[in-house]
């Protein structure tokens, strides 16, 4: 065997995108640890990106494409694989339309080149609108009010981490999860500096997590109950005369009318639904108020519930009440290498909701997604424009989608075709008729195109393939160019046609765009000076050329630890895109939804509530099969408080049983005070026992799949996202 030889690879296990130093034994990558030159992470790794090796060399990882034959997947050529796809897509689309066939894309994808660079083009030539997406079980509350708010749905400001004086944080865990949304190597770490300098962390989570634990202040709300609790802060700041804009008030238009509509939310108003005393509630507001510089930051505890638009409104309502917002040490936007160069300030076309509605339920769409919660009425539901057929790219939603078992029987019973992209054989993938496997990710090249954008320092890196593509393996951008290739009719083309396709649209528009680096030029001639060795190595290239930074692929290979491209910077004007080419405060669909917050004030609490828990060696349903990342903490419990434990009988490392409206489930308990009473909690992305999957690991420990307490009918009404948080449960003992 040869001697080991090391690459660098950006890790992409979770949103930190820590820079990683691979071992290498021929072609067999057999450790990694961190990258101590890398301009971002600095050395830092965790426990995922520690498992690399692990990850990269699974043996349940497909090897090759699967075809349904007599009921049965097996082994078969890529060539096979894809004529039936085309065999079967176009035919479908022809005689039932675009809609008939449902795109679902998981969370994996933004943590590749090919999946965040080939859906969009899959989804302009098949014209579907039935797109169903992990957003919408996550986020899509932040997208929602940052598009209501700034006119862009992307346009999402991250806290200054490394120069802020005050951090509060809501539904947030970064200590377990590594961040989201808010894309920061050894999170951990720029905490605990935030704390060494003087400056105050502030937790609010029903659970003392291990982020709490470090913090200042940990206040154990109420789960649900965040939109009350930032609405009673913006009350405070205004009625004490503690709002002040600043520079930001020429920006911003709705001021007063935000005054208005949380007059009534009092800190005496909303403390019994917070479960918050209404002095500690001011004491939070005037110290958010007094500090230097501050930012709030709220994720998926604050989005995956009842008012999960609201609250990320009031987030960043917040960091603009007290001037911080596009402020260095509060919440800025960052600028990344290959979004477009930035255009003259001025009106944009703004942000709409409800474009359109789902066949079903009428849910209405947000930023082109349906809820993924409805995916399976969509599918089971008789009548014109059922879909019929499904593509799921790098995606599991039998068990990251509410009612689990209803996904499944949708998908086993009721469509007439499916194609995924997946690693593995599991819940989802289980029911394909073609399963198509990417190459192990030290098989392919790296670039953060999504995770840059929430950076809390703008820079950029790229990795090349640390291993050769194995004989028999296809790359994962050719894979997804086959696919478009196949669903849109142009079966048997080169697949590189599909790169040179949208590298001619881009150019031919940016010509066009008068603050464009190449405007007025020729699309062929600035296409034939592109570099790179793939389709995908030329579009980066193409897009850093018409990026901010007047950067090329060149200068990112020439520097494998990265491009250092300074720390945030204001840039609001840059940023706005609302039609008013200001900051709308009240945005219409957030004053229309405010009445049902009030409505809150005055409901009874349930007397027990589930929410969900991160942990440090997992991600969503990911890593369950590796095995150094089993075990531990990393267990699926239910953890139950004392008091309500001894209340309802329950006996730590027995069974219980929990129910809710989609179903009942069987649970180890775990009684601990990390949970605050009238609160139970189970992690997500377990539930690994359904015949046909091929997770030996994941399967030998399978936990339940704590979404089929939900049957679907949840939903933040603004946002589509899924209540996977904050709603009432019954738990009993099983003798």
């Amino acid at each position: 065997m040869s001697e080991p030889r090391t690459a660098l690879r950006i890790c992409p296990l979770c949103e930190a995108t820590c820079g990683l130093t691979l071992t290498i034994e021929g072609t067999q990558v057999t450790g990694a640890r961190g990258d101590r030159d890398d301009i971002f992470s600095q050395g830092f790794i965790c426990p995922k990106g520690a498992s690399f090796a692990e990850v990269d060399g699974d043996p349940d990882r497909l090897t090759g494409p699967l075809v349904r034959k007599d009921g049965v997947l097996q082994e078969a050529t890529w060539a096979e694989a894809f004529d039936l796809v085309a065999a079967r897509i176009q035919p479908m689309v022809a005689e039932h339309g675009p809609n008939s066939v449902g795109v679902v894309l998981g969370n994996p994808n933004v943590h590749t080149m090919a999946g965040a660079l080939y859906p969009p083009v899959l989804l302009s030539l098949l014209r579907t609108r039935s797109l169903f997406t992990a957003s919408t079980v996550d986020q899509m509350p932040k997208h929602v009010s940052s598009g209501l708010l700034f006119g862009d749905p992307f346009a999402i400001p991250v806290p200054d981490l490394d120069r802020t004086d005050h951090l509060l944080l809501l539904g947030a865990n970064p200590l377990d999860s590594n961040g989201s949304l808010c894309t920061a190597p050894d999170f951990p770490g720029k905490l605990k500096a935030l704390r060494r300098r003087g400056g105050t962390l502030v937790v609010v989570d029903p659970r003392r997590t291990r982020t709490a634990k470090l913090a200042d202040r940990h206040v154990p709300i109420r789960p649900g109950t965040d939109a009350l609790l930032l609405a009673a802060l913006a009350q405070v700041l205004f009625e004490e005369k503690l709002a002040d804009p600043g520079v930001l008030e020429e920006y911003v238009d709705g001021l007063a009318e935000v005054r208005d509509v949380v007059r009534d939310f009092t800190p005496e108003a909303v403390a019994a639904a917070c479960d918050i005393p209404a002095d500690e509630i001011r004491l939070l507001a005037r110290g958010l108020a007094a500090a230097p510089t501050a930012a709030v930051y709220g994720r998926v505890g604050s989005s995956t519930v009842e008012f999960g638009t609201l609250a990320n409104w009031l987030v960043d309502v917040l960091n603009i009440l007290t001037g911080n917002l596009d402020r260095p040490g509060g919440a800025l936007f960052p600028l990344s290498a290959t979004v477009p160069a930035p255009r003259p300030a001025g009106p944009g076309k703004g942000f709409a909701l409800a474009r359109w509605r789902s066949r079903v339920s009428g849910h209405p769409e947000a930023k082109g997604e349906l809820p993924l919660s409805a995916l399976a009425e969509e599918i089971d539901t008789p009548g014109e424009g059922r879909v019929r057929a499904v593509i799921a790219i790098a995606a599991n939603p039998v068990l990251s989608a509410p009612d689990g078992l209803r996904l499944d029987r949708a998908l086993s019973e009721h469509l007439d075709f499916m194609v995924s992209v997946d690693p593995y054989l599991n819940e989802t993938s289980r029911h394909a008729d073609v399963v198509l496997p990417p190459p192990p990710p030290s098989q392919s090249a790296h670039f953060d195109f999504a995770f840059n954008g929430f950076a809390v320092h703008n820079q950029a890196r790229y990795s090349p393939a640390a291993v050769p593509l194995e004989d028999g393996r296809m790359d994962e951008s050719e894979i997804h160019a086959r696919l478009i290739l196949a669903v849109s009719g142009m079966h048997g083309a080169d697949p590189a046609s599909v790169d040179d396709l949208v590298i001619e649209r881009a150019l031919t528009k940016a010509v066009a765009e008068p603050h464009s680096p190449v405007h007025g030029g020729d699309p062929k001639q600035l296409a034939a000076v592109l570099t790179g060795r793939t389709g995908p190595e030329r579009r980066l290239d193409m897009m850093l050329r018409l990026g901010p930074y007047d950067l090329v692929l060149a200068d990112l290979l020439a520097q494998p630890h990265g491009v250092d491209l300074g720390p945030l910077t204001s840039r609001l004007a840059q940023v706005l895109k609302t039609r008013s080419g200001k900051v709308e405060l009240l945005p219409q669909p957030i004053a229309a939804d405010l009445p049902r917050l009030r409505r809150a004030l005055d409901e009874r609490p349930a007397a027990l509530v589930l929410v969900g828990r991160r942990h440090l060696r997992s991600n969503n349903s990911w890593l369950h099969n590796i095995p150094s990342l089993n075990g531990g903490s990393n267990r699926c419990t239910i953890q139950v408080h004392p008091d309500d434990a001894a209340r309802l009988g329950l006996t730590d490392g027995e069974d219980a049983r929990i129910a809710a409206e989609g179903g009942e489930l069987k649970v180890v308990v775990e009684v601990t005070d990390a949970v605050r009473a009238g609160v139970v909690s189970l992690p997500h992305g377990w539930g690994h026992d359904r015949e046909g999957v091929r997770m030996g690991v994941a399967a030998a420990t399978p936990g339940v799949n704590v979404n089929q307490l939900l049957d679907g009918s949840r939903l933040d009404p603004l946002s589509g996202t899924a209540v996977l948080n904050g709603f009432p449960v019954e738990v009993t003992p099983i003798s």
